[in-house]
């Protein structure tokens, strides 16, 4: 991809902060990805009734908060007055659903590299891309690697590929279409990511073959983590960073950014 920085992705990279230890997409869920190991972590970014960019996975608050509603339908203000850490357990009580920015300046203090996936609203798709391109663009810090933005939405990758062409991108699958390099070209992708129940080893070697990075969600065990990673795979996304690391050869442990892979 010319003019997009080099991805230096390490083997293992948090999903939503670290779900399986800390309330998902929240500040606390990155400082226990950080203090479990992880190098990297994905977040998702959508928009607040009134625009603002936020860290939440689902359209509504009602799973991850003490609140309920459609999220692009509450101002920021509103969606901060909900408790979004009492839910998964009270030691994390007065956890707050975080704007986008809050996020890349905790990542700026920890050292972690991100994979931002783009979670739009329906209709919301090429809004949503810009406003957190905006964000990006004025909030990312140097010192940290350059940051990789992926979505499920062709909308957003467009818009991501016309907004802002030297950040990377990173086209999300569920199974693996059979017109995927198509799709990934049509956007000027730099890597795929693929549910990893759906990925055999047939589509990782073809994939890996014609030049992409290869990263699978959502790995929480070991065994399956080690055989994706011998596959060729750049790297698994996982609720729990610290069991799968825990099974990284001593030579992936001790690298200051895992074995990675350029792009």
């Amino acid at each position: 991809m010319t003019g997009v920085p080099a991805l230096d992705l390490p083997p293992v990279i948090g999903h939503r902060g670290a779900a399986a230890s800390a309330p998902e997409n929240t500040l606390a869920g990155m400082r226990m990805a950080h203090r479990l190991g992880a190098r990297w972590v994905e977040f998702d970014v959508r928009l607040s009734g009134d625009g603002q960019c936020i860290v939440l996975h689902d359209d509504t608050i009602d799973r991850t908060s003490d609140g309920n509603g459609d999220a692009a339908l509450l101002t920021f203000s509103s969606l901060r007055r909900h408790d979004a850490g009492s839910w998964f357990d009270a030691s994390f009580a007065g956890e707050r659903i975080p704007a986008f920015a809050e996020v890349i300046d905790l990542l700026g203090e920890l050292g972690l590299g991100a994979n931002v996936e783009i979670k739009p609203a329906a209709g919301q798709e090429a809004e949503t891309t810009r406003a957190a391109i905006g964000v990006l663009q004025r909030r990312w810090p140097a010192h940290l690697p350059p940051p990789l933005l992926s979505s499920f939405s062709p909308v957003a990758l467009e818009a991501a590929r016309d907004a802002a062409p030297e950040i990377a991108r990173g086209y999300l699958f569920g199974s693996l279409p059979a017109n995927w390099r198509e799709a990934a070209g049509r956007f000027d992708c730099a890597t795929i990511h693929v549910d990893q129940r759906k990925l055999d080893g047939a589509q990782a070697a073809a994939i890996i073959a014609s030049g992409y990075p290869l990263l699978a969600y959502t790995v929480n065990e070991p065994p399956r983590a080690r055989e994706l990673l011998d596959w060729g795979l750049a790297s698994v996304i996982t609720d729990c960073p610290d069991r799968i690391i825990a099974v990284l050869p001593d030579d992936e442990k001790s690298s200051p950014n895992g074995p990675g892979v350029h792009t």
